[in-house]
């Protein structure tokens, strides 16, 4: 038996997803050459700083006025999941927590209670395009732990797993593993208090990359869990029997597995599954929790305590160019990658 086609989602900037996920935000600019304050090389005069995405000359600012992100904000009640591919992520957060990962690595966040990060874009290379291209998903918590504290963890490039299939021709897909099992092959562990953490959930979050006309098995699932396969590179697949083009998602019905067949070209995936969390979903920009009252509380926590403060000189801050990755947690505890 094999899962059916539940429905068919053309992808946007933000992807729509299922419980317990809240969206998927995809990322993907072709920075030019930096210069030494980090910025961009061609300057900023034609942009709407502060408010830029639009995606001229293929990339945008964001929120940043001269280096590109996301300066200080708050989140509560939900984590994030940043993973970037290309690129590099200047992470600061209230909690004084600090870091730069980027070129495979993953960021898993837990909010909880509440915290101010910001994220950051820094344009290290002053002699080529400065690349990024990374997906950031939040993932809902449950109301039980929608107040544990804030946490945030680092998965490096060089720790996460990678599971490599061969079909019957031979051709060859990779797992990119950020949660969840794939056969023998099992995720680091999530941020402690994540929901992903509890293997109950069946939470699996995976990047998959099919070569051209490869084919590759989603796995069955437990009772009530959903799952999503975002494709959004290649050319076009084929899922029991339709053809869907580059750019839709599809989420799937039923537990049985999933066959996949890539087209002439390699194929591209981002891959969401979990046991929905089934309670109310009420959000006001980054709050996310389970009522208006709750909405109303947690935004006057943070007018009242900014969650902690900002203990950083700039709402934009950035690390210094010789810096490498790394993480500073918010123990003091900390991890020097290059």
């Amino acid at each position: 038996m094999t899962a059916t086609l539940k429905a068919i989602h053309a992808l946007g900037f933000h992807w729509q997803t299922q419980d317990p996920f809240l969206f998927c935000a995809h990322h993907q600019d072709a920075y030019p050459e930096g210069k030494p304050d980090l910025s961009p090389v061609s300057g900023l005069s034609s942009r709407k700083i502060g408010q830029d995405f639009s995606g001229k000359d293929g990339w945008s600012m964001y929120h940043g006025s001269k280096v590109p992100g996301f300066p200080a904000h708050p989140h509560k009640g939900f984590e994030t999941v940043t993973i970037v591919e290309k690129g590099l992520v200047d992470h600061s957060d209230s909690l004084g927590a600090a870091g730069r990962f980027g070129n495979g690595d993953v960021q898993w966040m837990t909010a909880g209670r509440g915290v101010m990060h910001s994220e950051m874009f820094p344009l290290l290379d002053e002699k080529k395009k400065n690349e990024l291209h990374l997906f950031q998903i939040w993932l809902n918590l449950p109301q039980a732990k929608k107040q544990v504290p804030a946490h945030f963890k680092m998965m490096w490039k060089e720790e996460i797993p990678v599971a490599v299939v061969r079909d019957e021709l031979g051709k060859q897909t990779q797992f990119k593993l950020i949660a969840g099992k794939l056969a023998e092959q099992q995720a680091l562990a999530a941020a402690p208090d994540s929901y992903a953490a509890d293997p109950e959930n069946e939470v699996a979050i995976w990047l998959i990359n099919a070569e051209a006309g490869a084919t590759f098995t989603l796995p069955a699932v437990g009772e009530g869990t959903d799952r999503s396969l975002f494709f959004y590179a290649g050319e076009r697949i084929e899922i029991a029997g339709m053809p869907i083009s580059e750019k839709h998602s599809v989420d799937f019905g039923e537990q049985a597995s999933v066959t996949v067949r890539t087209g002439a070209q390699p194929g591209y995936f981002l891959y969401l599954q979990g046991k929905p969390i089934r309670e109310k979903v009420v959000q006001h920009g980054p709050f996310v929790m389970n009522s208006n009252q709750e909405i109303q509380d947690a935004v006057h926590e943070f007018q009242r305590t900014q969650f902690g403060g900002w203990p950083w000189s700039s709402h934009e801050h950035t690390h210094p160019r010789e810096r490498g990755r790394f993480a500073i947690h918010a123990d003091g505890r900390e991890e020097i990658k290059d």
